[in-house]
């Protein structure tokens, strides 16, 4: 009786040629450190909340940079006067934001600030 041993080919793939085997695979373009810090990071250092976020989007408010510049200020200028929860009234929309936390908790835009309480805020700032 003879044992043999079978040893199978390898399975190649099926599809288009790699071309030359000695290519290395491409990575994608490395970005700067400081263009990932930049997007991240918004003019006057304010955050939004994922709630605040949603409210500008369900109400179609936009904010432009300088916007959002003196959105910061106010923050500061209240964060000067000891304030933790400041409303801020900004043209047709008003943010309520932690100021400790430098956060937009949420926005209202004029249409649903009828007869709108606001409540759990120390302060107001009026820009």
């Amino acid at each position: 009786m003879v044992d043999k041993i079978f040893y199978p080919q390898p399975i190649i793939p099926v599809g288009p040629s790699t071309g030359n085997k000695t290519q290395k695979s491409q990575q994608p373009a490395s970005v700067p450190f400081r263009d990932i810090l930049e997007k991240q990071i918004t003019p006057g250092g304010i955050k939004f909340s994922a709630h605040a976020q949603a409210r500008l989007a369900s109400r179609n408010i936009q904010l432009s940079s300088a916007e959002l510049a003196k959105i910061g200020n106010a923050v500061e200028r209240a964060a000067q006067k000891g304030a933790k929860e400041s409303l801020i009234m900004m043209d047709k929309v008003a943010f309520v934001v932690s100021v400790k936390n430098k956060t937009v908790v949420t926005a209202v835009d004029d249409a649903s600030m009828k007869e709108h309480v606001f409540t759990n805020i120390d302060s107001a700032v009026i820009i």
